[in-house]
Protein backbone atom coordinates (compact mmCIF):
# COMPACT_ATOMS: atom_id res chain seq x y z
CA UNK A 1 0.00 0.00 0.00
CA UNK A 2 1.40 3.35 -0.69
CA UNK A 3 1.61 6.50 1.11
CA UNK A 4 -1.11 8.42 -1.06
CA UNK A 5 -3.69 5.49 -0.70
CA UNK A 6 -3.35 5.84 3.14
CA UNK A 7 -3.56 8.90 3.49
CA UNK A 8 -7.06 8.74 1.03
CA UNK A 9 -8.13 5.96 2.93
CA UNK A 10 -7.56 7.63 6.32
CA UNK A 11 -9.37 11.41 4.88
CA UNK A 12 -12.46 9.52 4.38
CA UNK A 13 -12.20 6.97 7.26
CA UNK A 14 -10.49 8.92 10.63
CA UNK A 15 -11.23 11.42 13.06
CA UNK A 16 -8.22 13.83 11.50
CA UNK A 17 -6.79 15.32 14.71
CA UNK A 18 -3.72 14.85 13.81
CA UNK A 19 -0.98 16.59 11.60
CA UNK A 20 1.01 13.95 10.09
CA UNK A 21 4.56 13.99 8.40
CA UNK A 22 5.20 12.55 4.88
CA UNK A 23 6.13 9.39 6.18
CA UNK A 24 4.71 6.35 5.61
CA UNK A 25 6.34 3.88 8.04
CA UNK A 26 6.92 0.26 7.25
CA UNK A 27 9.90 -1.21 9.83
CA UNK A 28 12.72 0.07 11.73
CA UNK A 29 15.98 -0.66 13.10
CA UNK A 30 18.14 0.51 15.80
CA UNK A 31 17.82 4.66 15.46
CA UNK A 32 16.79 4.46 11.84
CA UNK A 33 12.99 4.29 11.26
CA UNK A 34 12.39 3.18 7.57
CA UNK A 35 9.21 3.92 5.09
CA UNK A 36 8.15 2.24 2.65
CA UNK A 37 10.58 3.14 -0.47
CA UNK A 38 13.34 2.22 1.93
CA UNK A 39 14.32 5.65 3.34
CA UNK A 40 15.90 6.17 6.40
CA UNK A 41 15.30 7.77 8.99
CA UNK A 42 17.34 9.25 11.57
CA UNK A 43 14.84 9.07 14.69
CA UNK A 44 15.47 11.88 16.83
CA UNK A 45 11.96 11.58 18.42
CA UNK A 46 11.34 7.96 19.24
CA UNK A 47 7.65 7.72 19.06
CA UNK A 48 7.59 11.08 21.13
CA UNK A 49 9.97 9.38 24.26
CA UNK A 50 8.33 6.04 23.78
CA UNK A 51 11.04 4.16 21.93
CA UNK A 52 13.62 4.43 24.26
CA UNK A 53 15.60 1.45 22.52
CA UNK A 54 15.19 2.32 19.44
CA UNK A 55 13.60 -0.20 17.01
CA UNK A 56 13.35 -4.17 16.42
CA UNK A 57 15.76 -4.67 19.57
CA UNK A 58 16.76 -8.31 19.39
CA UNK A 59 15.96 -9.52 23.29
CA UNK A 60 12.97 -7.53 23.44
CA UNK A 61 11.07 -9.46 20.16
CA UNK A 62 12.52 -12.84 21.90
CA UNK A 63 10.15 -12.22 24.97
CA UNK A 64 7.39 -11.41 22.93
CA UNK A 65 7.28 -13.97 20.83
CA UNK A 66 7.91 -15.92 24.21
CA UNK A 67 4.86 -14.22 25.75
CA UNK A 68 2.63 -14.06 22.83
CA UNK A 69 2.25 -17.80 22.73
CA UNK A 70 0.85 -17.43 26.53
CA UNK A 71 -2.04 -15.50 27.35
CA UNK A 72 -2.15 -11.72 26.82
CA UNK A 73 -4.73 -10.72 28.34
CA UNK A 74 -6.57 -12.67 32.00
CA UNK A 75 -8.07 -9.44 33.18
CA UNK A 76 -7.17 -7.72 37.09
CA UNK A 77 -8.99 -10.47 38.46
CA UNK A 78 -6.28 -12.99 37.88
CA UNK A 79 -2.82 -12.92 39.06
CA UNK A 80 0.04 -13.29 36.62
CA UNK A 81 3.28 -13.76 37.46
CA UNK A 82 4.74 -10.73 35.69
CA UNK A 83 3.18 -7.43 36.92
CA UNK A 84 4.53 -7.96 40.97
CA UNK A 85 7.66 -7.90 39.45
CA UNK A 86 7.37 -5.01 37.47
CA UNK A 87 5.89 -3.48 40.64
CA UNK A 88 8.77 -4.55 42.73
CA UNK A 89 11.17 -2.67 40.37
CA UNK A 90 9.20 0.25 39.75
CA UNK A 91 9.07 1.17 43.59
CA UNK A 92 12.72 -0.16 44.12
CA UNK A 93 14.32 2.26 41.67
CA UNK A 94 12.09 5.10 42.68
CA UNK A 95 11.58 5.07 46.50
CA UNK A 96 8.31 4.83 46.56
CA UNK A 97 6.04 1.82 47.99
CA UNK A 98 3.29 0.87 45.54
CA UNK A 99 2.26 0.90 42.10
CA UNK A 100 -0.89 0.38 40.10
CA UNK A 101 -0.67 -0.25 36.29
CA UNK A 102 -2.64 2.17 33.81
CA UNK A 103 -2.74 2.29 29.63
CA UNK A 104 -1.34 5.74 29.21
CA UNK A 105 0.27 8.96 30.77
CA UNK A 106 -2.94 10.06 30.54
CA UNK A 107 -4.95 7.53 32.75
CA UNK A 108 -2.14 7.96 35.22
CA UNK A 109 -2.27 11.62 35.79
CA UNK A 110 -6.54 11.07 36.00
CA UNK A 111 -5.42 8.12 38.91
CA UNK A 112 -3.42 10.44 40.95
CA UNK A 113 -6.09 13.17 40.85
CA UNK A 114 -8.67 10.75 42.18
CA UNK A 115 -5.84 9.32 44.58
CA UNK A 116 -4.88 12.76 45.65
CA UNK A 117 -8.82 13.74 46.49
CA UNK A 118 -9.54 10.57 48.15
CA UNK A 119 -6.42 11.06 50.48
CA UNK A 120 -7.47 14.62 51.11
CA UNK A 121 -11.12 14.88 51.51
CA UNK A 122 -12.86 17.68 51.53
CA UNK A 123 -9.75 18.88 49.83
CA UNK A 124 -10.19 18.68 46.24
CA UNK A 125 -8.37 21.97 44.82
CA UNK A 126 -4.95 21.12 42.48
CA UNK A 127 -2.13 23.16 41.61
CA UNK A 128 -0.28 22.85 38.50
CA UNK A 129 1.95 24.96 36.46
CA UNK A 130 1.70 27.86 33.36
CA UNK A 131 2.57 25.91 30.13
CA UNK A 132 1.99 22.40 31.55
CA UNK A 133 0.92 18.95 29.83
CA UNK A 134 -0.79 16.58 30.89
CA UNK A 135 -3.29 14.97 28.85
CA UNK A 136 -6.30 15.30 26.83
CA UNK A 137 -9.15 13.88 29.21
CA UNK A 138 -10.93 16.10 31.11
CA UNK A 139 -8.80 15.47 34.68
CA UNK A 140 -6.07 16.04 33.03
CA UNK A 141 -6.83 18.85 30.38
CA UNK A 142 -8.35 21.15 33.72
CA UNK A 143 -4.70 20.48 35.14
CA UNK A 144 -3.01 21.65 32.11
CA UNK A 145 -1.54 24.88 31.72
CA UNK A 146 -2.19 25.93 27.95
CA UNK A 147 -4.71 27.34 26.17
CA UNK A 148 -5.04 26.25 23.19
CA UNK A 149 -6.06 22.66 24.70
CA UNK A 150 -8.44 23.97 27.13
CA UNK A 151 -10.77 26.37 25.25
CA UNK A 152 -12.77 24.62 23.36
CA UNK A 153 -13.43 22.09 25.49
CA UNK A 154 -14.57 24.88 28.69
CA UNK A 155 -15.80 24.59 31.23
CA UNK A 156 -13.44 21.72 32.57
CA UNK A 157 -13.42 19.68 35.81
CA UNK A 158 -13.29 22.83 38.44
CA UNK A 159 -10.58 23.08 41.65
CA UNK A 160 -7.40 24.03 39.42
CA UNK A 161 -5.32 26.70 39.19
CA UNK A 162 -2.27 27.76 37.33
CA UNK A 163 1.15 28.75 39.21
CA UNK A 164 3.69 30.44 37.78
CA UNK A 165 6.35 28.45 36.04
CA UNK A 166 9.59 27.47 38.31
CA UNK A 167 8.04 30.57 40.53
CA UNK A 168 7.81 29.44 44.30
CA UNK A 169 6.38 32.43 45.75
CA UNK A 170 3.50 32.45 43.43
CA UNK A 171 3.14 28.95 44.39
CA UNK A 172 3.52 29.79 48.40
CA UNK A 173 0.59 32.81 47.46
CA UNK A 174 -1.62 30.20 45.71
CA UNK A 175 -1.63 26.88 47.97
CA UNK A 176 -4.01 27.49 50.66
CA UNK A 177 -5.64 25.23 53.08
CA UNK A 178 -7.82 23.82 50.61
CA UNK A 179 -5.82 22.53 47.92
CA UNK A 180 -5.03 18.61 48.32
CA UNK A 181 -1.93 18.21 45.59
CA UNK A 182 0.42 20.34 43.75
CA UNK A 183 1.19 18.54 39.72
CA UNK A 184 4.28 19.82 38.24
CA UNK A 185 6.33 18.09 35.40
CA UNK A 186 9.61 18.21 36.49
CA UNK A 187 10.73 18.97 32.58
CA UNK A 188 7.99 20.34 30.95
CA UNK A 189 7.74 18.36 27.74
CA UNK A 190 5.20 19.91 25.54
CA UNK A 191 5.57 23.25 27.16
CA UNK A 192 9.28 23.27 25.37
CA UNK A 193 11.70 21.28 27.52
CA UNK A 194 11.76 23.14 30.31
CA UNK A 195 13.36 22.13 33.95
CA UNK A 196 12.21 23.42 36.67
CA UNK A 197 14.53 24.21 39.61
CA UNK A 198 16.26 22.44 42.75
CA UNK A 199 14.64 25.40 44.43
CA UNK A 200 11.34 24.97 43.33
CA UNK A 201 10.84 21.65 43.74
CA UNK A 202 12.43 22.16 47.60
CA UNK A 203 9.95 24.65 47.90
CA UNK A 204 6.85 22.84 46.53
CA UNK A 205 8.14 19.67 48.80
CA UNK A 206 8.09 21.71 52.25
CA UNK A 207 5.06 23.89 51.27
CA UNK A 208 3.13 20.95 50.47
CA UNK A 209 3.85 19.11 53.88
CA UNK A 210 2.98 22.49 55.36
CA UNK A 211 -0.38 22.11 54.06
CA UNK A 212 -1.26 18.92 53.92
CA UNK A 213 -1.28 18.64 50.30
CA UNK A 214 0.42 15.67 47.78
CA UNK A 215 2.96 15.99 45.50
CA UNK A 216 2.53 14.46 42.30
CA UNK A 217 5.70 14.63 39.83
CA UNK A 218 4.54 13.82 36.06
CA UNK A 219 7.72 11.85 34.31
CA UNK A 220 5.90 10.85 31.85
CA UNK A 221 8.24 11.71 29.43
CA UNK A 222 11.18 12.76 31.47
CA UNK A 223 11.02 9.54 33.95
CA UNK A 224 12.65 6.18 33.14
CA UNK A 225 15.79 6.98 32.19
CA UNK A 226 15.61 9.52 29.47
CA UNK A 227 17.56 12.12 31.71
CA UNK A 228 20.31 9.83 32.60
CA UNK A 229 18.99 8.95 35.41
CA UNK A 230 15.75 6.56 36.63
CA UNK A 231 13.77 9.37 37.61
CA UNK A 232 14.35 13.43 36.74
CA UNK A 233 12.84 14.27 40.39
CA UNK A 234 16.15 12.05 41.81
CA UNK A 235 18.22 15.03 40.74
CA UNK A 236 16.81 16.43 43.72
CA UNK A 237 16.08 13.97 45.80
CA UNK A 238 17.14 10.24 45.66
CA UNK A 239 15.28 7.07 45.99
CA UNK A 240 17.13 7.02 49.94
CA UNK A 241 15.58 10.24 51.05
CA UNK A 242 12.04 9.65 51.56
CA UNK A 243 11.63 13.16 53.81
CA UNK A 244 12.20 14.63 49.98
CA UNK A 245 10.59 12.42 47.49
CA UNK A 246 7.25 13.13 45.78
CA UNK A 247 3.89 11.17 47.01
CA UNK A 248 3.16 10.59 43.56
CA UNK A 249 4.31 10.15 40.26
CA UNK A 250 2.95 9.39 37.26
CA UNK A 251 4.76 7.12 34.11
CA UNK A 252 4.07 5.75 30.75
CA UNK A 253 6.12 6.56 27.57
CA UNK A 254 9.01 4.09 27.00
CA UNK A 255 7.53 2.22 30.20
CA UNK A 256 5.32 -0.85 27.50
CA UNK A 257 7.75 0.24 24.58
CA UNK A 258 5.11 0.66 22.36
CA UNK A 259 2.68 -1.97 24.19
CA UNK A 260 0.04 0.69 26.12
CA UNK A 261 1.54 0.54 29.74
CA UNK A 262 1.55 3.65 32.26
CA UNK A 263 2.23 3.72 35.95
CA UNK A 264 0.84 5.61 39.21
CA UNK A 265 3.49 5.15 41.77
CA UNK A 266 2.94 6.37 45.15
CA UNK A 267 4.16 6.07 49.28
CA UNK A 268 1.94 4.49 51.91
CA UNK A 269 0.14 6.74 52.61
CA UNK A 270 -1.49 7.57 50.02
CA UNK A 271 -2.42 3.80 49.51
CA UNK A 272 -3.89 3.70 52.86
CA UNK A 273 -6.38 5.97 51.03
CA UNK A 274 -7.25 3.93 48.07
CA UNK A 275 -9.74 0.42 49.37
CA UNK A 276 -10.51 -2.47 47.54
CA UNK A 277 -12.98 -1.57 44.71
CA UNK A 278 -12.26 2.67 44.25
CA UNK A 279 -10.17 2.82 41.28
CA UNK A 280 -9.65 -0.20 38.45
CA UNK A 281 -8.56 -0.58 34.92
CA UNK A 282 -9.32 -3.59 32.03
CA UNK A 283 -6.18 -3.38 30.47
CA UNK A 284 -3.68 -2.04 32.78
CA UNK A 285 -0.73 -4.13 33.56
CA UNK A 286 -1.28 -7.10 31.26
CA UNK A 287 1.22 -10.08 30.67
CA UNK A 288 2.20 -8.90 27.38
CA UNK A 289 3.32 -4.85 28.40
CA UNK A 290 4.52 -6.32 32.04
CA UNK A 291 6.94 -8.84 30.59
CA UNK A 292 8.25 -6.20 27.55
CA UNK A 293 8.27 -3.86 30.44
CA UNK A 294 10.84 -5.84 32.79
CA UNK A 295 12.78 -6.97 29.95
CA UNK A 296 13.55 -3.00 29.58
CA UNK A 297 15.20 -2.76 32.78
CA UNK A 298 17.10 -5.92 32.12
CA UNK A 299 18.43 -4.23 29.12
CA UNK A 300 19.07 -0.94 29.86
CA UNK A 301 20.95 -2.07 33.04
CA UNK A 302 23.13 -4.42 31.18
CA UNK A 303 23.73 -2.40 28.58
CA UNK A 304 24.55 0.75 31.27
CA UNK A 305 22.31 2.71 29.26
CA UNK A 306 21.68 5.51 31.78
CA UNK A 307 25.43 5.83 32.00
CA UNK A 308 25.53 6.26 28.09
CA UNK A 309 22.28 8.61 27.72
CA UNK A 310 24.37 10.73 30.27
CA UNK A 311 27.60 10.72 27.88
CA UNK A 312 25.74 11.48 24.95
CA UNK A 313 23.28 13.27 25.96
CA UNK A 314 26.18 15.85 27.33
CA UNK A 315 27.69 15.85 23.69
CA UNK A 316 24.60 16.34 22.05
CA UNK A 317 24.13 19.67 24.43
CA UNK A 318 27.05 20.57 23.56
CA UNK A 319 26.95 20.23 19.65
CA UNK A 320 23.58 22.03 20.07
CA UNK A 321 25.27 24.90 22.10
CA UNK A 322 27.79 25.35 18.95
CA UNK A 323 24.64 26.52 17.28
CA UNK A 324 23.83 29.57 18.96
CA UNK A 325 26.17 31.64 17.22
CA UNK A 326 22.96 32.04 14.01
CA UNK A 327 20.77 34.67 14.46
CA UNK A 328 17.84 32.33 14.46
CA UNK A 329 18.85 29.94 17.62
CA UNK A 330 17.71 31.75 21.17
CA UNK A 331 18.73 29.14 23.51
CA UNK A 332 19.52 25.52 24.48
CA UNK A 333 17.30 23.32 27.43
CA UNK A 334 16.90 20.04 28.14
CA UNK A 335 18.72 16.94 30.43
CA UNK A 336 20.20 13.92 28.90
CA UNK A 337 17.93 12.54 26.01
CA UNK A 338 15.58 15.37 26.32
CA UNK A 339 16.95 18.40 24.31
CA UNK A 340 15.24 21.41 22.71
CA UNK A 341 16.86 24.38 20.76
CA UNK A 342 14.58 27.32 21.28
CA UNK A 343 14.41 29.55 17.82
CA UNK A 344 13.32 33.12 17.38
CA UNK A 345 11.26 32.15 14.58
CA UNK A 346 8.48 29.31 13.97
CA UNK A 347 10.17 25.67 13.61
CA UNK A 348 7.68 23.65 11.97
CA UNK A 349 8.88 23.84 8.43
CA UNK A 350 12.48 23.73 9.37
CA UNK A 351 10.58 19.74 10.80
CA UNK A 352 9.81 19.31 7.37
CA UNK A 353 12.87 20.41 5.85
CA UNK A 354 14.69 17.82 7.88
CA UNK A 355 12.44 15.13 7.53
CA UNK A 356 13.21 15.67 3.82
CA UNK A 357 16.45 14.99 4.34
CA UNK A 358 16.19 12.07 6.40
CA UNK A 359 15.47 13.72 10.42
CA UNK A 360 12.16 12.58 12.36
CA UNK A 361 11.86 15.26 15.22
CA UNK A 362 9.42 18.11 16.07
CA UNK A 363 8.20 21.22 17.08
CA UNK A 364 6.46 21.99 20.38
CA UNK A 365 5.65 25.54 21.59
CA UNK A 366 5.51 26.81 18.08
CA UNK A 367 9.15 27.78 18.23
CA UNK A 368 11.05 24.78 20.11
CA UNK A 369 12.72 22.25 18.15
CA UNK A 370 12.22 18.98 20.61
CA UNK A 371 14.58 15.93 20.63
CA UNK A 372 13.85 13.11 22.68
CA UNK A 373 16.18 10.42 20.63
CA UNK A 374 16.50 6.93 21.15
CA UNK A 375 18.54 5.96 24.47
CA UNK A 376 21.27 4.02 21.83
CA UNK A 377 21.76 7.23 19.97
CA UNK A 378 25.51 7.65 19.27
CA UNK A 379 28.14 10.71 19.15
CA UNK A 380 28.58 10.01 15.29
CA UNK A 381 24.74 10.11 14.57
CA UNK A 382 24.29 13.58 16.54
CA UNK A 383 27.12 14.55 14.28
CA UNK A 384 25.28 13.71 11.29
CA UNK A 385 22.01 15.30 12.26
CA UNK A 386 24.19 18.50 13.31
CA UNK A 387 25.54 18.68 10.52
CA UNK A 388 22.39 18.81 8.33
CA UNK A 389 20.88 20.95 11.35
CA UNK A 390 22.49 23.95 10.19
CA UNK A 391 22.52 24.77 6.98
CA UNK A 392 18.41 24.75 7.42
CA UNK A 393 19.01 26.80 10.04
CA UNK A 394 21.73 29.28 8.11
CA UNK A 395 19.18 29.70 5.55
CA UNK A 396 16.20 31.07 8.04
CA UNK A 397 15.91 34.65 8.06
CA UNK A 398 15.25 36.40 11.58
CA UNK A 399 12.48 37.60 12.67
CA UNK A 400 12.45 41.32 12.74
Amino acid sequence: MQLAHVKELEKKYLLGTYSRYELLADRGSGVYLIDKSNKRYLDLLAGIAVNALGYNHARIKQVLRKQIKRPIHVSNLIYHEYQGRLAEKLCRISGLDRAFFTNSGTESIEGCLKFARAYARPKFRVLSLDQSFHGRTFGALSATGQKQYREQFEPLVPGFEFVQFDDAGDLERKLTDDVCAVLIETIQGEGGIRPISEKFYRAARSLTKQKGALLIMDEIQCGLGRTGQWFAFHRFAPSTDKEMLPDMVSLAKPLGLGIPLGAILLNEKVSAAIQTGQHGTTFGGGPLACRASLEYFNIIEDEKLLEHVRTVGTYFKERLEELKDLPVVKEVRGEGLMLALELTIPGKEIVKQLLQQGFILNCTHETVLRMLPPFIITEKQIDKFVRALRPVLEAQKPNG
